[in-house]
């Protein structure tokens, strides 16, 4: 059964997303982000600068379909047919993304915003309903606030 985590409190969801993605390609997961198409684009554009001296290898849904297949991030707006490699998904969208039962790992990061924080716990009840255990990680006690 698909694990489950919720990342509450990330006061920059996009910034905290990198961060979490660039660990992940450096622990060797293959990891599909899911959001709208303007949270790609601003996503896209801020993996390629997380810190001077690193980048986050990735590709866009739109990409050829080679270097989609040899990037160990890809972003979507879609899920649709994606198949393996990727064993983790990102949900950055405001609902639950279709056939997120597919990968081994789903982890939905959730920012400091009171709407962000409502359809979260909107997704949150949905995954309970549907049997999922979920793991919540309140980042907020991690940063000391």
């Amino acid at each position: 059964m698909t694990e489950l985590a919720f990342h509450f409190g990330a006061p920059d969801k996009l910034a905290y997303t990198c961060r979490l993605l660039r660990k992940a390609v450096g622990n060797g997961a293959q990891v599909a982000v899911v959001a709208d198409a303007d949270v790609v684009a601003r996503l896209d554009v801020g993996l390629w600068g997380v810190s001077p001296t690193d980048f986050v290898p990735h590709s866009v849904e739109t990409a050829d379909p080679s270097t989609r297949n040899r990037s160990p991030v890809l972003l979507t707006s879609d899920l649709g047919a994606l198949a393996p490699p990727y064993q983790v998904l990102v949900n950055l969208g405001d609902s639950l993304p279709q056939g997120f039962d597919r990968f081994d790992r789903v982890i939905e990061v959730v920012s400091t915003d009171p709407a962000d924080r409502d359809l979260a716990r909107g997704r949150w009840r949905r995954y309970a309903e549907l049997g999922y255990t979920i793991v919540r990680h309140d980042l907020t006690l991690k940063r000391g606030d």
